[in-house]
């Protein structure tokens, strides 16, 4: 679930075929899902027949409900997934994985406060969960507690001292508290760790920016577009740069890019207005900004704390 590195993947618990009818033991096959050889629907399936056909135990029906919740969680129904958690949790009280696929179910959501709550169940049941502490930690970053997100982060980072993302993510956390050094530090990190970490390369750039440093800021958002062509944010914050160094068909290039990866992002049209009125173009440059501010109104906000205003 950097910005913020999500990075929350659904793990799938794993039960052995039952020594049943053929048919059994081709739903366990779709159910289990390995490597995931197999839609969602698929694995649905699988777990569905499992689930209705009364010849389980309790410990491998715990284990369908919680695979058919990660199937669910695949194709992004996440109100369909939650139940099927529930289902495993109740079965099975005391499975850490299940707890911690139903905080992240909650987290696509947008309920943080859920989430929380079972990553700390996960976490009480495996007190070495580094993915819970991370998970935990994205998850008060985003409600804007960086102190307890960074303790999260140090946790998953001491259980796991190669998690790439928890650098990443407890840079960003950093960052929000106006330490940016501490930040680049955490990103250099994350970065010697994947050198692919199109995130952190941005974030990192972002960071830069903060300072002033704006030629260092400007390579790394360049770094982190070869890395990952389609990463909108990152066309918008190299945008953003280069209208501060007033490299302005630069800027609007960027912004043109933004918008053609993300079109409603207020924040890029925004900015292209801006450009579009520092180069002279005053008709185009309050187009964007009126429909900038149509689609978030605390646009201009965002980019005044960054540095730029009309």
């Amino acid at each position: 679930m950097r910005g913020m590195a999500t990075g929350a993947v659904l793990a799938l618990a794993m039960a052995a075929a039952p020594a049943a009818a053929q048919d059994s033991a081709q739903h366990w096959e779709q159910c289990a899902n390995k490597d995931n050889a197999f839609t969602p629907d698929l694995q649905i399936g699988g777990c569905t027949a499992l689930i209705q056909s009364g010849r389980e135990t309790a410990a491998n029906m715990a284990t369908a409900f919680h695979n058919r919740g990660i199937a669910y969680g695949r194709k992004g129904e996440m109100d369909r997934a939650i139940p099927d958690f529930d289902q495993a949790i109740r079965l099975n009280p005391n499975d850490a994985l299940a707890f911690y696929n139903r905080g992240i179910a909650y987290n696509r959501k947008g309920e943080a406060d859920r989430a929380i709550q079972d990553y700390d169940q996960a976490i009480r049941l495996n007190p070495n969960y580094a993915s819970a502490f991370y998970n935990r930690g994205t998850a008060y970053n985003r409600k804007g507690e960086a102190d307890r997100a960074i303790q999260d982060f140090d946790q998953a980072i001491r259980l796991n001292p190669n998690h790439a993302g928890a650098f990443n993510n407890r840079g960003t956390a950093y960052s929000g508290k106006g330490q940016f050094d501490r930040a680049i530090q955490d990103y250099n990190q994350a970065i010697r760790l994947n050198p692919n970490h199109a995130n952190a390369f941005n974030n990192r750039g972002a960071a830069y920016e903060r300072k002033g440093e704006v030629d260092r800021a400007i390579q790394d958002y360049g770094q982190a577009i070869r890395l990952d062509p389609n990463q909108a944010n990152a066309f918008n914050n190299r945008g953003i740069a280069y209208t501060k160094q007033r490299r302005l068909p630069q800027a609007i290039a960027d912004f043109d890019a933004a918008l053609r990866l993300d079109p409603k992002m207020a924040v890029a049209l925004y900015g292209r207005g801006m450009a579009h009125r520092l180069a002279g173009n005053v008709a185009a440059g309050d187009a964007d900004i009126a429909a900038a501010l149509a689609i978030d109104p605390q646009v201009a906000g965002e980019l005044a704390r960054r540095g730029l205003t009309p």
